[in-house]
């Protein structure tokens, strides 16, 4: 595989971002299970600096594939979506590990009586990316990788502040 191709290929969430029907759906499908590993790690410390590098990753090749693709912001790149929706879910981890004093298993987000908040994240962060209000919009004027990537990360952020306050009454 040459190095555009495999810039393709990651920025297009290994395929999913090829999808004919909502490709940031699909591609946000893969974020759950980024979520998912992060929080095996068991780690906060990982859990943050693993999310911080996804950004940094995120930034790079998005933009390294706008440019291939020779359109702005395509549809078909996803990782921006990937590695924003852990983001989603870290004020809700976060105060976990207050209350409890450890970070959250799996199963605290993956059970059949824990779905709903990460059902609800799900749907939350692609409410706020499709339609992309107020300050999220105005992120759309960001160049490049930058601009890809931050429309997600506010979108995650919206989306981590009312989790949390929906977790928070749920704790």
């Amino acid at each position: 595989m040459n190095k555009k191709k495999f810039i393709l290929f990651f920025s297009q969430g290994f395929g999913t971002g090829l999808s004919p029907i909502a490709p940031g759906t699909c591609g946000s499908f893969l974020g759950i299970a980024w979520f998912a590993l992060l929080l095996g790690s068991g780690n906060i410390w990982f859990f943050f600096l693993l999310q911080l590098l996804g950004f940094v990753v995120s930034i790079h090749f998005c933009g390294k594939a706008e440019i291939i693709l020779g359109k702005s912001d395509p549809s078909s790149v996803v990782l921006d979506e990937i590695v924003a929706l852990p983001l989603c879910f870290t004020l809700p981890v976060c105060l976990y590990l207050y209350k409890h004093g450890v970070m959250p298993g799996i199963n605290d987000f993956f059970a059949p009586s824990a779905m709903w908040i990460t059902a609800l994240g799900f749907s939350l962060f692609r409410f706020f990316d499709i339609f992309k209000p107020w300050p999220i919009s105005a992120s759309q004027k960001l160049q490049g990788g930058l601009g890809i990537t931050a429309d997600d990360l506010l979108a995650a952020v919206y989306t981590s502040l009312i989790l949390g306050a929906f977790y928070k009454l749920w704790l």
